[in-house]
């Protein structure tokens, strides 16, 4: 790379650092310091935390390696370090939100110290390594995007009064496409990521996959077609369910999805309180759900790999984060695979683990990925919750089988 080239790339890299970081800001601006601080569960964190954390993560792994830089709180390495055991301890997940103190605007005061302090960096020009450490973190920012606002959904829930994030966007009164199943690539396909543009080190490497005869369904499964689901009996059925599933399912005492109201037509959105769209995709179930609805359907959840091969080659575009509706909308129109990206993430049926010939990331950031790899199932595609920059068809996503807290859906496949 040439020097004029290489200082477009620090340029257009500031450019994106300053927009990718923006709109965390923007996304939490009609939040009260209050609201800020809630963590309604362990598996949750206050917005305050994630608007500190990512900023700890630019401030650790990228000023920090100037031997000349010092950060102006060094205590708060112990407050918003999330889990790189290598760089050292941290405050306990479940309790983040005891933490009123540094309070919101100290913590928009850290990111903007942080911000001038990369921003400057890139204005003198940085290394390779460097810029590339940035691109990571920015990625990183933007998935804590996604779970500000799905943790903020689970807040405000958790209040009595369910209060609303967003104003609501009316749904389209005409009727969803109809399901249908579209055959798949069978034989040897290749999936993983391949290229010189950013992915995360679990998306590789590019390597081969046997597809047997197999077909897709054209668009995720809808709300009414779930509620056919719930009305014949589908949560008190245990036949239909894997053993830990319907373990989890009696103990949690579950009849619907998250967020679904007990009237069965009325569910609780970042907008509050709002009529279910029977044509828009089902939200906020878990892997299990997903596995005993597809069970009952008479079809299966496609694997992974027939998931990317669908989607190769296809625009990321539809209703994500971009787009700021914040709930999954209904396909009303076109032909092929559709929603494959946004609305909300699907559930396959493969387990997150490593690819062949994976290999982590060198030093901490090593532990961003590969030691989930255990107990967890692989999503596809995005939510309306996801930048739509940040995804690709090779993105994996990876959940625990009981979560239903996110933008989860389904889509359908079956053999053929």
């Amino acid at each position: 790379m040439t020097l004029a080239q290489s200082a477009v790339h620090a340029e257009a890299l500031m450019l994106r650092f300053r927009r990718v970081r923006s709109r965390s800001m923007a996304l939490c601006a009609t939040l009260t310091p209050e609201d800020m601080m809630v963590q309604s569960m362990p598996d949750a964190s206050p917005t305050k935390w994630h608007l500190a954390h990512t900023t700890w993560f630019f401030e650790r792994f990228v000023l920090e390696r100037d031997p000349a830089y010092h950060p102006a709180h060094p205590e708060w390495h112990y407050l918003f370090n999330s889990y790189y055991q290598t760089v050292g301890p941290m405050h306990a997940r479940p309790r983040r939100g005891l933490l009123s103190r540094p309070g919101a605007a100290q913590v928009r005061a850290y990111r903007e110290q942080v911000d001038e302090a990369i921003c400057e960096w890139l204005a003198r020009g940085v290394d390779a390594t460097t810029a590339d450490i940035i691109e990571l973190g920015l990625e990183h920012e933007q998935q804590h995007q996604e779970l500000l606002l799905t943790d903020i959904k689970h807040a405000f829930f958790s209040n009595p009064l369910l209060p609303a994030f967003t104003t609501p966007v009316a749904s389209s009164a005409t009727a969803s496409v109809p399901m249908t199943f579209l055959p798949g690539r069978e034989g040897v396909v290749e999936i993983g990521h391949r290229g010189h543009e950013f992915a995360f080190d679990n998306e590789s490497p590019r390597h081969r996959s046997l597809l047997q005869s197999h077909a897709v369904a054209n668009r995720p499964v809808t709300n009414a077609e779930y509620a056919e689901f719930i009305h014949d009996g589908g949560y008190r059925e245990p036949s239909l369910w894997l053993s830990e599933g319907w373990d989890t399912v009696c103990r949690e005492q579950w009849q619907r999805p998250f967020y679904w109201q007990e009237d069965l037509s009325s569910e609780f959105t970042l907008a509050g309180v709002q009529p279910i769209d029977p044509d828009a995709p089902v939200s906020h179930v878990s892997y299990f759900e997903a596995d005993a609805f597809a069970r009952w359907a008479g079809a299966r959840l496609p694997t992974e790999a027939e998931w990317e091969s669908a989607a190769a080659g296809l625009p990321v575009q539809g209703n994500l984060l971009d787009a700021m509706v914040f709930h999954p909308q209904a396909a009303t129109a076109g032909e092929g695979m559709l929603q494959m990206f946004g609305d909300v993430w699907e559930w396959t049926a493969s387990p997150y683990v490593s690819y062949p010939g994976f290999k982590p990331w060198a030093g901490a950031l090593g532990e961003y990925n590969g030691k989930f790899m255990c107990g967890q199932w692989v999503l596809r595609g995005g939510s309306c919750a996801t930048p739509r920059e940040h995804l690709r068809a090779t993105y994996r996503n990876f959940f625990p089988p009981h979560a239903r807290w996110q933008f989860m859906g389904i889509r359908l496949g079956q053999d053929r």
